[in-house]
């Protein structure tokens, strides 16, 4: 593209789209239609300049101007109820669907990892050696060890704040770093496997696993769920480096980046429940079954929620994105 030969052709249509915009009184119908159109057009022209010959001062002007077009056209939005009830009922349950043929694996294969952790750290004393003295890993994992005081060493509503914001900033992390090729998801995840395979490992040694699984089931089945979902979202939007698809890679890129950050505060509200069965039902006095019963009740919950209405807001076009008006425009592209 000759820069100079399009600016020439098209200032005129920018000028005109800025004294449009610049108008304090009310435009008129035909006014009105024309600011559309350079809108458009605009857009169009700010998209080829991005992809063919990107100039930082034209980009510039062109994107402030496509900006403040875009907010004449399309008003200004604020947020509402409406959008709340919208995301929690079709946004968030469709983002998490789409991406369940990444996290479902990556639940299994986690879950095997930590589970074969927990095997070779119990069946092989040496290896719990280079853990801790002999004598630490009897405080911890005796009646009334370390294990089982942790959950209760804290007021609740302290303690549950505590693991939420522990377990949203790593859910948060896994989704921002999958941009990094999911790399470093692959890290975060190996360190809760092994933080749970050594749990599973010393307390199985001590022949207290039922102890271990009773304190760990109630919160731990959502709260890893939640841990796996963004994983799988971020390593997910990893692979769209590599792969983008019909899409250009900036495109994807966008588009899977916009979901994610949904699903992170999707998350967090999933997490503040977990957190709060870790704080208040964990450590109390209630049976192993009834308290493991409530952890079953929640992952059942949060389960059928993505597969009912997550499913049926797909079907029906949902992608977890941002609604087409608000986002911003583009020029459609060949697969």
């Amino acid at each position: 593209m000759d820069l100079d030969v399009f600016v020439s052709a098209h200032r005129a249509e920018w000028d005109r789209l800025d004294a449009l915009l610049s108008r304090r009184r009310r435009l008129d119908g035909a006014e009105a239609d024309e600011l559309v159109t350079l809108y458009q057009r605009t857009a169009t022209h700010l998209s080829l300049i991005q992809s063919s010959a990107p100039d930082p001062q034209l980009t510039g002007r062109l994107s402030q101007l496509v900006a403040r077009a875009r907010g004449a056209v399309t008003g200004a939005r604020t947020a509402s109820w409406r959008d709340v009830t919208r995301f929690l009922t079709r946004g968030f349950p469709a983002a998490v669907y789409r991406a369940r043929r990444w996290w479902i694996p990556t639940a299994l294969v986690s879950t095997a990892i930590a589970i074969l952790l927990g095997w070779w750290i119990g069946a092989h004393p040496e290896v719990q050696s280079s853990i801790a003295a002999p004598a630490q890993l009897r405080q911890m994992t005796r009646p009334g060890g370390e294990y089982e005081t942790y959950y209760s060493s804290h007021p609740a509503a302290s303690f549950a704040a505590q693991v939420w914001t522990n377990n949203a900033k790593a859910a948060a992390m896994c989704l921002v770093l999958g941009v990094f090729l999911g790399l470093p998801v692959l890290w975060i995840l190996f360190e809760n496997m092994l933080n749970l395979g050594v749990g599973f490992g010393l307390m199985s040694s001590a022949g207290r696993l039922d102890t271990f699984l009773g304190l760990v089931l109630p919160h731990g089945l959502l709260e890893l769920t939640a841990v796996f979902v963004a994983a799988g979202t971020g390593l997910r939007l990893g692979w769209t480096l590599i792969d983008p698809g019909p899409r250009t890679r900036r495109a994807a890129l966008a588009e899977e980046g916009r979901a994610a950050v949904g699903m992170a505060i999707g998350l967090a509200l999933v997490l503040f429940v977990s957190g709060a069965i870790e704080g208040f039902v964990t450590p109390s006095g209630l049976p192993t079954w009834a308290r493991i019963g409530i952890g079953v009740v929640a992952e059942v919950a949060f389960l059928t929620y993505v597969y009912v209405l997550g499913g049926r807001a797909v079907r029906e076009g949902e992608t977890g994105d941002l609604d087409a008006a608000d986002r911003s425009s583009s020029v459609p592209t060949a697969a």
